[in-house]
């Protein structure tokens, strides 16, 4: 609550990430309408710099995974060259330790080949990926999936040691191809004995918001989250939470806020006690949503068929960008939704923790826009660039790195599975203001 003691405070996940998400200080490289030629040149040589940090440890950690190397690089002559050119990239070794791929997806349909590619095809953060690997003595050759040669593309990944996966969720269905099909050949490789980062069990596991119900009981989750994966326990729970206090939100899957849900009462007529009363489909909820923080009115009945059915005659006019319809398909296919309580403090900032394996190598405070609630790139926030040592920030990355961290992946379902080689953590600020750091 407001007035705690700063060395008390406690900041909760809001979410993971190991597929899509980039390294920030390589965003200048990334097409937009008025970047369309942007590359790794535009990006600074200081921020060059710091993502070849990220990038170095990488190649460090993955050494310490791999085992041995037999042959020199992979013959991929076979599949379509997909980019322009490799722009940055390093000599391959000689004689590497061990051979990596790059895998990534080029959306043919979509502007510059999909919103995370720079001028030549390549995502734009390829560079300190794959140098990384490099300066590490690791091969990396970067290499584009394209599912029309799904056969020759899982032979020639039966050469390498292991499989940097870095293809955003939906790209590969977006260009036509099945990630059903992809992931069931990833799955193939691991057992063949070969490393693939991340897994797709651990894309799925980790990246799906039902993550935050099962690392509830942690230090860094709240106990109040829940997950629904039909209509009738949705409607049923959210009508008895949303009564008690304000909530977010979250649909499973999408990316850079879309489906995320800040919804309060428009009355403000919460009850005192978790279960005094349930709220009716007439009640009117102010909705804002994380992607572009744009805000709208609809009914609780509304708001439940939106994220049921999608856009029809009983859920009233919508102005979001998404489509709804977030239960579909059910929970084989992905289908839920995650509740979890409004932290009002989330206006102060996300805070990003980047690492590499275990190691902590960054803190990203994310900070909203005067007015705004997410701190999505794109919608006017403020990043602070922190080292992984950061003293206003100890108490959390102890709770996270000391106490929690070996048990997030058995808490996922993931026990066999290592920690991602590159992922990420967001976490709000849960406790009241004024707590003490501690």
């Amino acid at each position: 609550p407001e007035g705690t003691p700063a060395e008390e405070e406690k900041w909760i996940v809001g979410e993971f990430n190991c597929s899509c998400v980039g390294i920030s200080k390589c965003l200048p490289a990334y097409c937009k309408d008025d970047t369309p030629n942007a590359n790794w040149n535009d990006i600074p040589l200081a921020d060059k710099k710091e993502a070849m940090v990220y990038g170095n440890k990488m190649g460090q950690v993955a050494n310490t995974i791999l085992s041995t190397v037999k042959d020199p690089l992979v013959n991929t002559i076979a599949l379509t060259k997909v980019a322009t050119s490799n722009l940055g990239l390093l000599p391959q070794p000689a004689n590497p330790k061990f051979k990596t791929a790059l895998v990534q997806i080029y959306v043919r349909s979509a502007p510059y080949g999909g919103s995370d590619k720079s001028s030549n095809g390549h995502r734009y953060d390829m560079i300190p990926f794959a140098n990384g690997m490099i300066n590490a003595g690791i091969s990396c050759q970067p290499i584009h999936y394209v599912h029309e040669e799904h056969d020759k593309f899982v032979e020639a990944m039966k050469q390498f040691d292991a499989i940097i996966v870095r293809c955003n969720p939906g790209q590969i269905k977006a260009d036509g191809g099945s990630q059903a099909k992809f992931d069931d050949a990833m799955r193939g490789l691991q057992k063949l004995g070969i490393q693939v980062w991340p897994s797709p069990d651990v894309m799925e596991f980790m990246g799906a918001k039902d993550a935050l119900t099962k690392i509830a009981h942690l230090n860094i989750g709240l106990e109040d989250t829940l997950s629904y994966y039909d209509e009738e326990e949705f409607a049923k729970g959210f009508k008895k939470t949303m009564a008690f206090q304000p909530r977010v939100i979250k649909q499973n899957r999408g990316s850079s806020g879309e489906g995320i849900w800040i919804i309060k009462l428009k009355e403000g007529n919460y009850c005192s006690n978790f279960g005094d009363r349930i709220c009716e489909g007439d009640e009117v909820l102010s909705l804002m949503e994380a992607n572009d923080n744009h805000a709208e009115e609809h009914t609780v009945a509304e708001f439940i068929e939106f994220c049921v059915n999608g856009r029809t005659d009983k859920s009233g006019e919508w102005t979001s960008k998404g489509v709804g319809k977030y239960l579909e398909g059910g929970k084989e296919a992905g289908g839920m939704l995650v509740d979890q309580r409004f932290c009002p403090r989330i206006v102060e900032g996300e805070l990003r923790y980047n690492c590499v394996g275990p190691e902590l190598v960054g803190i990203i405070h994310k900070k909203p826009k005067e007015g705004g609630i997410s701190a999505v790139g794109g919608t006017g926030s403020i990043y602070t660039f922190y080292g992984p040592d950061e003293p206003k920030f100890k108490n959390l990355t102890d709770n996270f790195l000391k106490k929690d961290i070996n048990h997030v992946m058995p808490s996922l379902g993931l026990s066999d599975e290592p920690i991602p080689l590159w992922w990420t953590t967001d976490f709000i600020l849960a406790s009241p203001e004024g707590t003490p750091a501690e």
